[in-house]
């Protein structure tokens, strides 16, 4: 196998693998502000975000390494997709920026405490709702020609990215709830479990609704579950996501193991991220662009494939140790701000 061959395979791998550690790491900050209207008042916001404090700060190198590696090894896909997702990505960003500096603010404010709570709680949603939006125009398809888009700069919208924009809030709300069970207790954690089982339901209630949209899609995403008996093999796949949804309904009222339900909703998103790329493999941008058409020139793909495999292991040797000093319980009268 040549390296015009394996190599795009490779770099869609480490897009793919920074993609899924953005979505599962930043998603449970971004779902404490999709549930910060639920904090019974202000000190319990606090010990909301104070259990985040410490290491959100790095979860978006894992977006700019999925950007980046993205530009470098499929500049086509790249171009493909601004051009597509201009406005979405766009305010994705304007959403992070203000949710991040509403974070920082709100922990040095006085009279504007309250202001800079609410736009932490907008920032997060609204970046929430761009990144459901993103996913869907991608998973419904771009129209292309030779590699070029050829659609509108409003093709994003449509019911379906409006679906999935709405499926990932309450994903990450999801994924809040659970990170919250893990890192507290007494009254939040109280309020974390109680909104976790309304939360699987919605979130399996959304993951049905879009895979039952998904064959109606002219981008074929679910064509490759049922062509040449794929569906034998790939039938874990859904089967592990009900199971997964069924111990995370368990977990999420069962003292004394709080680690449960934020694993468990972890790997619910692991699992759809598998789905997912199953069913877009080979292609980088559905119906028809593949990982060989958008692929750079394989002595650009070494250069930058070099420095990587410098960086790659710092950036996960950095979120490994940050998470592993702060780990343990988060106390209501504690703060690293």
């Amino acid at each position: 196998m040549d390296t015009a061959t394996w190599l795009p395979v490779a770099w869609y791998g480490v897009i793919g693998f920074g993609v899924l550690m953005y979505v599962l790491l930043d998603g449970f900050v971004l779902g404490l502000g999709i549930l910060a209207p639920f904090a019974e008042d202000s000190g319990q916001l606090d010990h909301m975000m104070n259990t985040a404090a410490p290491i959100w700060d790095g979860n978006e190198t894992w977006l700019v390494l999925g950007g980046t590696a993205l530009l470098a090894a499929f500049p086509k896909a790249y171009a493909v997709l601004l051009s597509a997702l201009y406005l979405p990505v766009l305010v994705m960003l304007i959403a992070l920026i203000f949710r991040g500096v509403a974070f920082e603010f709100r922990f040095k404010a006085r009279r504007a405490r309250r202001f800079w709570g609410g736009a932490f709680s907008a920032g997060s949603m609204v970046a929430a709702f761009a990144q459901g939006l993103i996913l869907g125009a991608l998973v419904e398809g771009m129209p292309l020609e030779e590699g070029k888009y050829l659609g509108g700069a409003f093709d994003w919208f449509s019911p379906f990215s409006m679906l999935t924009g709405v499926a990932v809030v309450f994903g990450y709300a999801l994924l809040g709830a659970g990170w919250l069970i893990l890192k507290t207790e007494g009254p939040l954690q109280k309020v974390a479990r109680t909104l976790t089982r309304p939360l699987v339901l919605v979130v399996v209630a959304f993951m049905g609704l879009v895979s039952a949209w998904l064959p109606f899609l002219d981008s074929q995403v679910m064509a490759r579950w049922f062509e040449s008996g794929n569906f034998w093999w790939l039938a874990p796949v859904p089967l592990l996501a009900l199971v997964n949804a069924v111990l995370l309904w368990r977990a999420a009222m069962r003292e004394g193991r709080d680690a449960s339900p934020f694993l468990l909703t972890l790997s619910f998103f692991v699992l759809g991220f598998i789905g997912l790329v199953v069913g877009i493999w080979p292609n980088i941008i559905p119906p028809s662009l593949s990982i060989w058409d958008a692929a750079s020139p394989p002595s650009s793909q070494i250069f930058t494939l070099v420095g990587l495999v410098v960086l790659l292991p710092i950036i996960l040797g950095y979120t490994a140790w940050s998470y592993s000093v702060f780990r343990g319980k988060i106390q209501a009268d504690a703060g690293y701000h």
